[in-house]
């Protein structure tokens, strides 16, 4: 929980007020879960809030057969593929809407507003993938017209493809110091 709370102070994602009487708040509650390694054994205990909100779904899903088709691909050409699991993506995603949060039993305050997206309320992955969208735009990189999670980097002769599964990414391309300068571009925030 304190890991959570530290990324929610990090990303400026809430601000405790009142909300006006007119709003009403989405309930929270923390959600505990257990992620264990290869071998079956825990590694490490999750704790994260999630809200409750089931307004609008959208996840940015890549198709299993679109990832095969990526992996041989890559296997083709000889590109060394990496994966990132990307911590906090969604408390990293701005909300348009004005949303105010009712926080668990036990906490100072009992609302806040958020800017940001929350696990649980359905525009988080939206609001995720539309910042990582734009920062991968921004950068160059073209969309897939077909495919929405697949994204395309020329440089030179060299290329970077970028896929979107919720909040991992999978990565690789024919230069290292093309894959070396996205992986830090994503490690140190986009």
């Amino acid at each position: 929980m304190h890991e959570e709370l530290e990324n929610f102070e990090r990303n400026h994602v809430r601000d405790l007020v009142e909300p006006p009487p007119n709003r009403r708040p989405i309930c929270t509650k923390w959600v505990f879960k257990n992620k264990r390694g290869e071998d079956g054994m825990v590694v490490r205990n999750k704790a994260r809030l999630e809200g409750i909100d089931y307004e609008e779904t959208f996840a940015p899903v890549a198709r299993l057969e679109a990832i095969r088709i990526l992996l041989a691909f890559a296997a083709s050409k000889g590109f060394k593929l990496q994966q990132m699991d990307v911590k906090s993506a969604f408390p990293n995603g701005f909300i348009e809407e004005e949303v105010y949060v009712r926080q668990p039993p036990g906490f100072e305050s009992a609302d806040f507003r958020t800017g940001k997206a929350l696990y649980g309320p359905k525009q988080a992955p939206r609001a995720w993938y539309a910042r990582l969208k734009s920062f991968l735009l921004k950068s160059g990189f073209v969309m897939g017209s077909v495919d929405k999670t697949l994204f395309l980097l020329s440089c030179g002769g060299d290329t970077l493809i970028v896929r979107i599964y919720v909040d991992d990414i999978i990565f690789g391309g024919s230069s290292h110091a093309l894959v070396s300068s996205f992986l830090e571009q994503m490690s140190s925030g986009i």
